[in-house]
C-alpha cells in the first residue's frame, strides 16, 4: 500500500522548499521558531501544491508597553545606551515606559514587571541570577543588556566583548615595550571588571609575562577612585611604566594623578582607559582607549525582545558585541 496523499504532499513540500519534514509540519500546526525565510518558502510551496490549505496563524506578537529599566544616573555610558534603546523600540512603535536614575532600583520590583508590560530590558541590573531566572520561568519577555553577572542559560543578554578587548588593549602596551604594567581594574563582582581584567592576564601571558599583584588595584568605576588608586601606583619606588584602566573615568583620574606628580603622558607613563565615551576625546592627550557598541548594544537588545515578544525560538540567546582598539595619543614606548 502507498503513502497517503497527505503524506506525500509534506514530503513533496519538503522538497520542494528544501527543508526537512518537521520544519513543514512546524509550519503547518503553526509553531512559532521558525525563521522568516524559511517559513516564506514553505508556504509558498503549499500554496502551489495544496491551495485549498488553510494555514494557523502565527502566534499574535505580545502587545502593550515595553518596561525600559536602569537604575543608574543617565551619563554619557548608560544615557547613550538608554537613548538607542528607547529610539528603537519606539521605531517598532512600541509604547516606552522608562524607570531611570539611581532611585529606581528599588521602586519596581521584577515580580511586578508581567502584569504592567509586555517584555522588558533591563540594563546593568542589581538583582542576583535567581531573580532573574524566576522572571524568565514565569514566561516573561525580557533582555538584559551589560549584565552585572553571567546570566543564566535562557535568560537572554546583550553585552560587549569584554576579555577580548581588555587582551587588546594590553597587548598593545605590550607591543610598544611596556613590562611592569599597572592596573586599575573594575569591582570584581561585576561581569565586566573580572572578564576586563581576565583579558588582562591573558595577554599578559601569552607574552610570558605573569602579573605583578602589587601594581593591580580594585577600585569603584569612578574618576575620584582613578586619581587615588593611580596615585598609589605612580608613588611605588619603581612606579609601572603604564597603567590599564577598568574605564575612561578611571583614566581621566590617572592622568590627573600623573600631571599632578609632574610626569609626562605618555612620555613618563602611558594610560589607557575603557568604552571610549566623549570625555576619552575631551583629555589632553586623548585616551588611547577600547571602544563599546554602546548603541548596538540598545538596538540589538530591541531585536532580541521583538524576537522574544513574536514568540520566536531565540538560540543565540548571550550576544557578544565586538569591541575596538582605539590609539590615541596617551600611549608611547617607555622613555
Amino acid at each position: 500500500m502507498g503513502p497517503t496523499p497527505a503524506h506525500s504532499t509534506v514530503r513533496q513540500i519538503a522538497a520542494d522548499s528544501g527543508v526537512s519534514i518537521a520544519t513543514v509540519s512546524r509550519v503547518l500546526n503553526g509553531y512559532p521558531g521558525v525563521a522568516p525565510a524559511t517559513r516564506a518558502a514553505v508556504e509558498a510551496a503549499i500554496a502551489a501544491r495544496a491551495p485549498a490549505v488553510v494555514l494557523p496563524r502565527r502566534s499574535a506578537t505580545r502587545s502593550g508597553p515595553v518596561f525600559v529599566r536602569c537604575p543608574y544616573v543617565l551619563s554619557d555610558y548608560f544615557g547613550l545606551i538608554v537613548s538607542s534603546v528607547t529610539e528603537t523600540l519606539r521605531l517598532h512603535d512600541r509604547v516606552v515606559h522608562l524607570d531611570a536614575g539611581e532611585a529606581s532600583q528599588d521602586s519596581h520590583p521584577l515580580a511586578s514587571l508581567p502584569g504592567r508590560a509586555a517584555g522588558a530590558i533591563l540594563v546593568l541590573p542589581p538583582e542576583e541570577p535567581a531573580e532573574l531566572l524566576a522572571l524568565r520561568r514565569r514566561g516573561f519577555p525580557f533582555v538584559v543588556v551589560d549584565p552585572r553577572t553571567r546570566p543564566p542559560y535562557d535568560v537572554a543578554s546583550v553585552s560587549a566583548a569584554h576579555v577580548t578587548g581588555a587582551r587588546r588593549v594590553t597587548a598593545h602596551l605590550l607591543e610598544l615595550g611596556h613590562r611592569r604594567i599597572g592596573v586599575i581594574a573594575g569591582p570584581q563582582e561585576w561581569l565586566a571588571g573580572s572578564d576586563r581584567l581576565a583579558g588582562h592576564h591573558a595577554a599578559m601571558g601569552q607574552a610570558g609575562i605573569l602579573s605583578d599583584p602589587a601594581l593591580i588595584r580594585l577600585v569603584p568605576p569612578t574618576l575620584e577612585e582613578g586619581l587615588e588608586a593611580a596615585g598609589h601606583l605612580l608613588d611605588l619606588p619603581d612606579r609601572p611604566t603604564a597603567l590599564v584602566c577598568f574605564n575612561d573615568k578611571i583614566a581621566v583620574g590617572a592622568l590627573r594623578a600623573a600631571q599632578a606628580r609632574g610626569l609626562d603622558v605618555p612620555r613618563d607613563v602611558s594610560i589607557t582607559g575603557f568604552d571610549d565615551i566623549d570625555v576619552s576625546r575631551a583629555t589632553t592627550p586623548e585616551l588611547t582607549t577600547v571602544r563599546q557598541p554602546l548603541e548596538e548594544l540598545g538596538r540589538t537588545a530591541v531585536t532580541l525582545l521583538a524576537r522574544l515578544l513574536a514568540g520566536e525560538k531565540v538560540e543565540a540567546l548571550h550576544m557578544e558585541l565586538a569591541t575596538e582598539l582605539v590609539v590615541r595619543g596617551s600611549t608611547a614606548p617607555p622613555a
